[in-house]
């Protein structure tokens, strides 16, 4: 006779409150938001927060880290069948946002989420160590371009993305969605020439 499982797994649990996390920061702001909102949130309880996470600072650095790696896996899927520079950011164009990633579809609670953890300093290197890995990624993108310094060109269309990120949360009628692509687009034809 087999046994069924009936208590969730660790990497579920964790997305219940990631999830719930999600929604408790964006009604009510990561200062208001307390861990009995988010685990009752969950429909957990608050040793279950605790059984995963030291405390609110951990689940955030958590919920980039998780955010930043199925970012990071998505866009290599995409890499492997878009090699062409031009072919994959067409891909990405058209790719849809995980709906399993509450940091891909909340980009304001993202952005909150990163100062939030840049004003601890302690903090500060894990937000690097994930910026580089997104910089080494853009920098497999940009293999097949000659570039005279990869590295830059990469922290360059980065700092590209996040700007039109925050100017589209800013002012979302000037700043069409497509805003970092057309710029992408531009650079190319730069390149090119």
């Amino acid at each position: 006779m087999s046994r069924v499982r009936t208590r969730p797994t660790r990497d579920e649990t964790r997305e219940k409150l990631f999830e719930a996390a999600a929604e408790v920061f964006e009604e009510h702001g990561i200062g208001a938001a307390s861990i009995e909102m988010i685990a009752a949130a969950a429909g957990l309880t608050r040793g279950a927060f605790y059984s995963n996470f030291d405390g609110k600072d951990d689940l955030i650095i958590a919920m980039l880290e998780d955010h930043v790696e199925r970012s990071l896996k998505h866009h290599r899927d995409l890499l492997a069948r878009h090699r062409d520079p031009a072919d994959f950011v067409a891909a990405l164009r058209t790719a849809e946002r995980s709906r399993h990633d509450p940091l891909g579809r909340a980009p304001l609670l993202h952005m909150e989420l990163i100062l939030f953890a840049a004003r601890s300093e302690r903090r500060r290197p894990e937000l690097a160590k994930r910026l580089r890995a997104r910089r080494a990624l853009v920098a497999e993108v940009l293999a097949g371009i000659d570039v005279a310094d990869r590295a830059w060109a990469s922290a360059m269309v980065l700092a590209l993305e996040d700007g039109f990120r925050l100017h589209r949360l800013i002012d979302p009628e000037s700043t069409p969605a497509d805003s970092f692509f057309r710029a992408v687009g531009e650079l190319q034809k730069l390149i090119k020439a």
